[in-house]
């Protein structure tokens, strides 16, 4: 793991980001087929650093007044991660209890995303629920969990 890092400084940048942005970045298993490394924020809840965001740029851009400082997928892309789609945060709460009190964006199926909706998860009452919301609302405890491998 360590030379794929080395051998990768870009990923080593997102592992940083991650973490000054409260994740808290670990290797949460293997990719099949290519051994990639997959780094998940495991933070308790969704990373501080990464809250009050709609969910992309055309949410952003499509709110009149009260806009938020910036979009899930924006932010994501600029620090070289990726949003968790719903299977992956299904699987990272397998791992344990995370966003009990927030809860996170997720990569949202176009479908969806061309009604103007996005997808957010949480888990409440030790069950995993995916809810629906304007792409462009957001919301003091809404952020999102990054994933990268190497």
């Amino acid at each position: 793991m360590e030379a794929r890092l080395r051998g990768n400084p870009g990923a080593l940048a997102t592992l940083v980001e991650m973490e000054r942005t409260g994740g808290e970045p670990d290797v949460i298993g293997r990719e099949g087929g290519t051994g990639k490394f997959i780094f998940c924020d495991c933070s308790p809840e969704s990373p501080a650093g990464r809250r009050s965001l709609c969910y992309d740029r055309e949410a952003r851009d499509s709110r009149k007044e009260h806009k938020p400082a910036g979009s899930a997928v924006e932010a994501a892309e600029a620090m070289g991660a990726e949003l968790l789609t719903e299977e992956e945060y299904r699987a990272l709460q397998e791992l344990g209890d995370f966003d009990t009190k927030t809860s996170s964006w997720v990569r949202t199926p176009a479908e969806v995303r061309d009604l103007g909706g996005a997808l957010f998860c949480d888990r409440r009452y030790g069950r995993v629920f995916v809810y629906h919301n304007g792409a462009d609302s957001y919301y003091s405890v809404r952020g999102f969990r990054g994933m990268l491998r190497v």
